[in-house]
């Protein structure tokens, strides 16, 4: 088989042990480039994989990245910010690693291989068709990968599998294959470089355009953040005011009468609506603040 680009030589870097700092700085700066290009060539992928998670959520389905060593951890990375930011349960959107949470902390790469542990998680947590499976691998071949989708397939969930390598087995089994190919990194096969940049990349991508497409954003604010502590508190009751020209008293009281939810408190200040309308015309708009807003204008 030909050698994937993820673990071929870069010719552009083989006297790297020969050069200076700014000359090492220099060259990864310039293989960085090939990240953007890759994205970019994949953009209408990453928005068609968007669209089938939107689908899927709507129905009651969640998502599970799965990855192993550094693929692994970007998943894991991007889910646990996605609780305190959008206000989701941490149930509909989890990270998978190889290793279980240790190897987020500690190099158990070995466990890559474990293909009967990554299939037991995933009936443990019910997985089934309704719900969406991401692969991330930088080779598209990793056995831990590979394993969740070939069990996805078989209960027909649907299947994105983010990779660094064309035509991988992970491609060939995947609804939507995203293939960011950045060339060989300057440091053969450490794919924690250009390849892990490119897919927490798009991750943030997927993760952050599907909570907008839910309406977990007004305007460019985090509408459905989880006030949980003083500093975000106070950016919510900042974001309050601007957002409708209340004073800070007025700010105050609603955000206690809406317990802290803070597009429950847009809504009424906006409005000059009971929290009663509020929770109507927001469940009315799937959540949408915008939507709601005009709904009930419009009446």
């Amino acid at each position: 088989m030909e050698t994937p680009v993820t673990e071929s030589v870069n010719n552009n870097s083989l006297t790297i042990d020969e050069m200076s700092s700014l000359d090492i700085v220099n060259l990864m700066h310039q293989e960085d480039q090939t990240i953007q290009k890759a994205i970019q060539d994949n953009i209408e992928k990453i928005a068609e994989a968007i669209d089938l998670i939107v689908n899927k959520w709507k129905i009651g389905g969640r998502v599970f990245i799965v990855g192993a060593g550094t693929s692994g951890r970007i998943g894991i990375l991007d889910s646990v910010e996605l609780p305190p930011t959008f206000s989701i349960n941490p149930e509909r959107w989890k990270g998978i690693i190889a290793g279980g949470k240790e190897a987020m902390w500690e190099p158990l790469e070995q466990h890559e291989d474990d293909q009967n542990n990554v299939i037991q998680e995933l009936q443990h947590d019910s997985f089934c068709e309704k719900d969406v499976l991401i692969a991330i691998s930088a080779s598209g071949s990793t056995p831990f990968s590979v394993a969740a989708l070939r069990y996805a397939n078989q209960v027909k969930a649907t299947t994105i599998s983010i990779s660094c390598n064309q035509q991988s087995i992970s491609s060939i089994m995947s609804d939507i294959a995203i293939e960011l190919v950045v060339g060989p990194e300057i440091i053969r096969g450490s794919t924690r470089l250009k390849a892990g940049t490119a897919q927490k990349i798009a991750i943030n991508m997927i993760s952050t355009v599907t909570m907008v497409r839910l309406g977990k954003v007004y305007q460019n604010e985090m509408i459905d953040m989880m006030l949980i502590n003083k500093k975000l508190v106070k950016r919510g009751n900042e974001m309050l005011k601007e957002l409708t020209g209340i004073s800070d008293q007025q700010a105050e009281n609603l955000m206690k009468e809406t317990n802290n939810q803070l597009k429950n408190a847009v809504f009424m200040a906006i409005t000059n609506s009971s929290l009663q309308e509020s929770e109507m015309y927001l469940h009315k708009a799937e959540g949408h603040l915008k939507q709601a807003i005009k709904s009930y204008l419009n009446d």
